[in-house]
């Protein structure tokens, strides 16, 4: 996986994603809009209005004025907002919580097509730009990438929320799921504590199924295949794990679909640290 992903595909797959999460919630009534999402203290309204925030964001653009009927939040108090960055997704979701959900989705249209018009008129040099984003110092086209798997993400949480299926396999769901597991074996050992000399295979079923090879050695790294059977073979569904490494669900609450081979007490402790996105 290079840093500087193709700019012409990364933007397409960017609009197509924004078209699925459009789509996914076209025709809700209120009450819908409001279901609980499977991140802390969010709605469905909430989790389109953290995107519609943050491609606003990066347009340059300030969160609208404070409500006069809608009460102030001290939004560092919330019990879900960590850092920084928790704090500005915040207090975009808080000032957007009083429109109706009709009207958040043609905000969340206006927003993403003038983001799509911009990445477009963009000159190849800019998508080389040294960029601040969540996962460092990064080409400013590998921040899209991540920006790609934010928003896939939030179209799986969405549709956990309303109890609908997706697909989440596809090119989009490819690229989105290289930028989580590019992340994958650092976690390993910094979260998951995987010993040294240890050797994990993640074996993944459903749409984005594939086999990942992890070697603790030094650092931890991804090999092409492993010399001796791995120490942890975990098999479980490929979005079961984006969603355990978003921390949407515990890893107590679904050991049941995730299957060990090998040192088990080693796969239940990854599994159970394996949330690191923001």
């Amino acid at each position: 996986m290079t840093d500087t992903p193709d700019r012409a595909e990364t933007i397409s797959l960017l609009s197509q994603q924004w078209d699925a999460l459009a789509d996914l919630v076209a025709g809700l009534d209120e009450n819908r809009w409001r279901t609980p999402s499977p991140l802390p203290g969010w709605t469905v309204f909430d989790v389109l209005a953290h995107v519609i925030g943050t491609e606003s964001f990066l347009l340059g653009e300030k969160p609208p004025a404070q409500h006069p009927k809608h009460a102030k939040v001290d939004v560092r108090t919330l019990p879900h907002v960590r850092n920084e960055i928790g704090v500005m997704n915040e207090i975009w979701v808080q000032r957007l919580r009083p429109l109706p959900g009709r009207e958040l989705l043609q905000l969340f249209r206006d927003v993403t097509d003038r983001r799509h018009k911009m990445l477009a008129a963009m000159a190849d040099a800019q998508w080389q730009v040294p960029t601040q984003s969540p996962v460092g110092e990064v080409p400013y086209g590998r921040f899209m990438r991540v920006r790609l798997f934010d928003c896939w993400m939030h179209e799986l949480d969405i549709a956990d929320a309303l109890g609908v299926a997706v697909d989440e396999g596809g090119r989009r769901g490819e690229l989105a799921f290289a930028e989580f597991t590019a992340s994958l074996p650092r976690v390993l050992v910094k979260l998951g504590k995987a010993p040294e000399g240890s050797s994990i295979t993640f074996d993944l079923t459903g749409p984005l199924a594939r086999r990942l090879h992890i070697e603790v050695g030094g650092r931890a790294r991804y090999v092409e295949a492993l010399d001796a059977p791995a120490t942890v073979t975990i098999t479980l569904d490929a979005g079961l794990l984006a969603r355990l490494g978003g921390g949407r669900v515990t890893a107590d609450s679904v050991l049941g679909r995730i299957h060990f081979t090998g040192d088990s007490d080693l796969g239940r402790q990854l599994v159970r640290n394996l949330t690191f996105t923001i």
